[in-house]
């Protein structure tokens, strides 16, 4: 039934003109400009595509976009899916099945986060080197999913060395500073508490946020070599805790949009 579904959705947008794709890109909160970037030949809202799920979140546009950046096809998921809104993991990763079956060659994504490292400030950007799911469950654990490939994806290297060594070499040309670190996913929507942010210092993780971990399991289950960069919105520091403003978030995130741009086209020029 699924491979099905998927069929259709592959159907209705090579019927539109979206074919062979190299580089799919998923864009996080507050983070569109890089549509700006792109020779647009197609813009399809999700809701006119079958099967796709929506975005229901304000600040996600809820768009696939397939055009030419950096001299690469790219087709970009302009707005993600969450557990929060209600979606299951079948529904929050549909895009990144989708992309593949379109013939993605690597997966570029992108989030905002809370800096869980004291040493990480607002504004931030850091580069996923491993992660922990704290959603308590895999987008893999579905019946049927060996259809799609091994379910027992192996975890030893979820986010592509090379390409995250490649972003290294291009933030240090373009005097970015890019942190490293490690990302939690929780379920959200609401933010953590002074102890759950303390328990993520004992785990060792350096940002926090409700996205990119299931996505990125289903790219290792369909051997795509990705990287996932996070814009760090807010400093998650228990023992001093401020309110946390959303559009404050998203205001921090614009106004550090333009580095990620800068490592996203060097990057796909490079791929």
């Amino acid at each position: 039934m699924k491979k099905e579904q998927l069929q259709k959705t592959i159907d209705y947008l090579n019927s539109k003109g979206l074919k062979k794709p190299e580089i799919g890109i998923v864009l996080g909160t507050g983070l569109g400009k890089l549509i700006d970037e792109i020779t647009i030949e197609l813009e399809i809202p999700y809701s006119e595509i079958p099967h796709f799920p929506v975005a229901t979140v304000e600040f996600h546009s809820g768009k696939l976009v397939y055009g030419t950046l950096s001299g690469k096809k790219v087709v970009v998921m302009a707005g993600r899916f969450h557990l929060y809104e209600g979606y299951n993991l079948w529904e929050v990763t549909y895009g990144i099945r989708t992309m593949h079956a379109l013939g993605i060659k690597n997966l570029l994504i992108s989030n905002a986060a809370g800096a869980i490292n004291l040493n990480y400030k607002k504004g931030d950007i850091m580069l996923i080197e491993d992660h922990i799911n704290l959603q308590g469950s895999s987008p893999l654990a579905f019946k049927g999913a060996k259809d799609f490939g091994n379910i027992f994806a192996d975890m030893l290297e979820p986010y592509s060395k090379k390409i995250n060594e490649q972003l290294k070499v291009i933030a240090k040309e373009n005097d970015i500073t890019l942190h490293e670190g490690v990302y939690a996913s929780v379920v959200g929507p609401q933010l953590e508490t002074r102890a759950e942010y303390r328990m993520l210092q004992i785990l060792e993780v350096d940002a926090v946020g409700m996205s990119t971990v299931p996505e990125v399991i289903v790219a290792k289950q369909l051997n795509i070599p990705c990287c996932a960069v996070s814009v760090l919105t807010d400093e998650c520091d228990p023992k001093n805790l401020q309110p946390v403003d959303i559009a404050e978030i998203i205001a921090i995130a614009g106004e550090a949009e333009p580095k990620m741009i800068t490592l996203f086209k060097e990057l796909i020029s490079n791929l």
